[in-house]
Parts: C-alpha cells; structure tokens; sequence
C-alpha cells in the first residue's frame, strides 16, 4: 500500500464522528448533519432548500468537515473548484444533475452556464451559475491543510488547489475592479451573499423587475414567506442575473456595482492564506502578504466611515456610500492590518446599541438594530447568522478581546444547539429561522468545538507579527455538552 492510500485508510477509521456513542453530544449532533447533507463529493447546505453546492457554504462547511475528516474536507474543496470557469471565476452554485429542475429556481436552464458561459470558459461537463460568492476558499483550503498536513502533502492537495485559488484571486482582482480603487465589486446582490440586506435596497431600486409571472420561487415551499425576501426583490434579483447571462457573462456594464466590505476582507484573508499555501509549496509568499496590505489599506480609504464606527458598502452606480450599517460593515475585524483605531471602532460599534452584542443580542444580528428595515426574521435584514459570528469572534481575538469573543463563542455554541443547528435566528431570543439542520451553522459548530488557539499558522507577513485569524478556544464546556 503507498503512502497515499495508508493515510487515505488512516483518515477513513478516523470518521467515528459517524457512529455515535451510546449518548450523544454537541459534536455528534453536528457531525450527523454534515453526514446528512453528504452527497458523495460535495455537502449541500440543507436537503431541502438549498440542494445543490453553494460556493462559500462550502468553504466554510470544510472549515468544520476537517475536524471529523480531512479527506472529505479536501474533497469538498476539490469538487467545487473542478467547476471553475476559465476566466477565473468560481460559480456560485454547482448543481448536481440528479436534482430536479423545479427543486430550486434559478436551476440550470436559467444560467445556461454551458452556453451563455462559452465565452467567460464555464465548464462543459458540469452545469454551474454564472454569478460568484465572497472568496472565502484559500483561507478554508489552509485551514484543511493543518489539519493533516502529511495527508495533505501526500495527496497533492495544495499543489492542485493552488492554480485555481490563484486564477479565482486574479479574475476577481482585474476583472471586478469596476470602481478602479483597488476594490472588488459584486454585480448582483447574491454574490456578496447576504441576499435581501437593507444595503441593496437603493442599488436594487434602479432595476426594473421581472414579471411575477416569469418565475416560480421554490423557496417558499420550503420557508415562511415572512423569513424570506419579498416577491419585488426576487423579480429585481432574476432580472439582475437575467440580464448578466444575456450580456454572456461580461463584467462593467450591469446596472448593479457595489464594493462591498466583507467581500473584500475575506478576499484579504484569503490572499494572505495564499502566500502561506506558496509558502508551503517552496514558493515566496510576500508579494502576496504585500498586496493583502494594499487591499487592507483600499478598503480603509474606500470604505471606512469613521461618523458610522464601521466599514459601509459603495454604490458604483449611484455614486458614493451605502448609509445603513449591515454586519458586513463588521467583518473586515477579522483582518489584523487594521489601523488600530479602526479596529477598537469596530468593537464598540459591536457593543453599542446599534448591534448590542454582550447585552441585548445573542449573536450579531445582521442588520442595525436601530434600523428602519430592521426586522428580526426576515433573512439578512436583522436575523443573527452563524457564519458572520464565526468570523466576527476570530476577528476579536485577532485585536485581543478575548473575552468578548469567548462570550460570542458559548453563545453560538448554545444557540447552534438549542436551534436544530438553524440556518439564521432572532438575534434577540435564539428563535430558529430559515432551513433546520444547516450545513455551515454544523460545520462551524465544530470548529469552535476543537479548534485551539493560534492553530492556523497564518502571520500577516510571515514574520514576528500577530497571528492572522486567530482560531478559536479548543474548550468543549459550553453550549450545553460536557
């Protein structure tokens, strides 16, 4: 037997996670929903909602994966980057042939990815989006990494990902720059993730809408319709990617351009896990440690706004600051080149009325609290999410608050666990929301779960400075397991 196949067996009698003991704990729990929603090569976020491959869910689903099996969780990644385009571009959906059509919408003979994707290179033998998500892959493909290096090395595994973690950086670096500040810019609000945010709403109020009678949203056979974006802002977003699939994919000419902060913090992160995966490989990583510090620095001088004590979106179109404080405004904690003053702004703002987290909230709610369109139910116009907690508390201990980021820890331990593993909650009262039994709100559990302090063996420079992202406390006395 080589030395792939004797790793490859040893990682295999590792997966105990999926025949839970007599009592089953925390772990078990979350273990059992990423077993569920396994599909063979890739992890679908909810069986019944969402059931094909979501890009940055996936990421962050290998982020836990690789504490249960890091073979999967570098099989997660290998899945979704074998459906790279050639220009780049990492789709936001990969959609698994054996769904039928009318199990989510927009299915695969509304993207045409094989067709209307022939120019921008989509893949042939696999049916794709033509839209991304935020560029959360490098950083989740290091993270799998460390978790087995000799697996890893074995395996290939960074030597294969590399090129195409590299292609996807570049394409969005030199064809998204629509602003020409350095940033990079999301054409459709489903790209920067957090869908329906009170964010896009004045962006989104230039497009005109498609007809009601043109679609079938599949969403709301399986969510309350107070849960979910309303049926104007669904006619806005299918116009929106209808009309990016009629212009072939092109990027500059749509009439929805924003530079958005979260995105581009994770693309930070992500450009600094690279120079650690060049590193890796024998490579230097310092030119890309160095344009890490350049993005940090542009979206300082794009997008901070010092009055608000956040990060605020940039409409392109429209022409200057989006004026609503969204968590996306609080993601970019998690980058440590943040300017010290920036950084202990974003904390308060965390802790103030506007976000309330250590008094009136469990978790970050996604939107202010204070906000006109605030609502605690409806998807990411208020709702605590998991994810943006995960790298909400990575980015205090990345700026030394420890202790509120502990606090952040336990709370979504317990809140994970008393919602069913919830894809959103009532930021206010742990109400679940959105689909049970979700693939990142598990993976993420887990993590937090056995991840140790500093683990990731990420610098922002590879030198004597802080720790990049550090990783969360390894306790397992929290969230109502022992």
């Amino acid at each position: 037997m080589d030395r792939t196949a004797q790793l490859t067996a040893r990682v295999a009698e590792r997966e105990i996670a999926y025949d839970p003991p007599p009592t089953a704990s925390l772990h078990v729990r979350a273990a059992r929903v990423l077993q569920t929603n396994w599909t063979g090569a890739s992890t679908v976020p909810s069986r019944s909602l969402y059931p094909h491959q979501w890009s940055w869910d996936s990421a962050f689903i290998a982020v836990g994966l690789r504490h249960l099996s890091p073979l999967r969780a570098q099989t997660e990644l290998e899945t979704l980057l074998a459906a790279q385009w050639a220009d780049g571009r990492v789709p936001h959906i990969v959609f698994h042939p054996s769904v039928p059509l009318d199990a989510y919408f927009p299915s695969p003979d509304f993207w045409r990815s094989s067709t209307a994707g022939r120019a921008a290179g989509a893949p042939r033998t696999v049916q794709t989006s033509g839209i991304v998500q935020p560029p959360v892959h490098a950083l989740a493909a290091w993270l799998v990494h460390r978790a087995d290096p000799g697996l890893s090395r074995a395996r290939g595994f960074l030597a294969r990902v590399y090129p195409r973690l590299a292609a996807w950086h570049r394409y969005l670096l030199h064809r998204r720059d629509l602003g020409g500040g350095g940033l990079v810019s999301v054409v459709h609000p489903w790209e920067q993730g957090m869908d329906n945010s009170p964010c896009w709403d004045a962006p989104l109020a230039r497009v005109s809408p498609a007809p009601a009678r043109s679609f079938r949203r599949a969403d709301l056979a399986h969510g309350s319709p107070e849960d979910r974006p309303t049926d104007l802002d669904y006619g806005r977003y299918v116009r929106l990617a209808a009309d990016y699939r009629d212009g072939e994919y092109a990027d500059g000419d749509g009439e929805f351009a924003v530079e958005d902060p979260a995105f581009n913090a994770l693309l930070i992160a992500s450009e600094h896990a690279l120079a650690e995966i060049a590193r890796e490989l024998g490579a230097c990583g310092t030119a890309r440690h160095a344009r890490a510090e350049r993005l940090t620095a542009a979206l300082v001088e794009r997008l901070w706004d010092a009055s608000y004590g956040m990060f605020l979106c940039r409409d392109l179109r429209g022409g200057g600051p989006v004026r609503e404080r969204s968590v996306s405004g609080l993601v970019p904690l998690l980058l440590p080149g943040l300017p010290r003053e920036v950084a202990a702004a974003l904390v308060r703002t965390l802790r103030g009325p506007h976000f309330g987290l250590g008094g009136t909230t469990r978790l970050v709610p996604s939107y202010d609290l204070l906000g006109e369109a605030f609502d605690p139910h409806r998807y990411w116009r208020g709702p605590a999410w998991f994810n943006t907690a995960w790298l909400i508390q990575r980015g205090l201990r990345a700026h030394g608050e420890g202790q509120l980021a502990d606090g952040l820890r336990a709370a979504f331990l317990r809140t994970a666990d008393s919602s069913g593993f919830a894809e959103y909650v009532d930021p206010y009262t742990g109400a679940p929301c959105g689909a049970p039994a979700f693939g990142w709100t598990a993976a993420l559990t887990l993590d937090l779960l056995h991840g140790e302090p500093g683990s990731d063996g990420l610098t922002d420079n590879g030198d004597s400075h802080d720790t990049l992202l550090s990783h969360t406390g390894g306790r397992t006395d929290e969230g109502g397991d022992r």
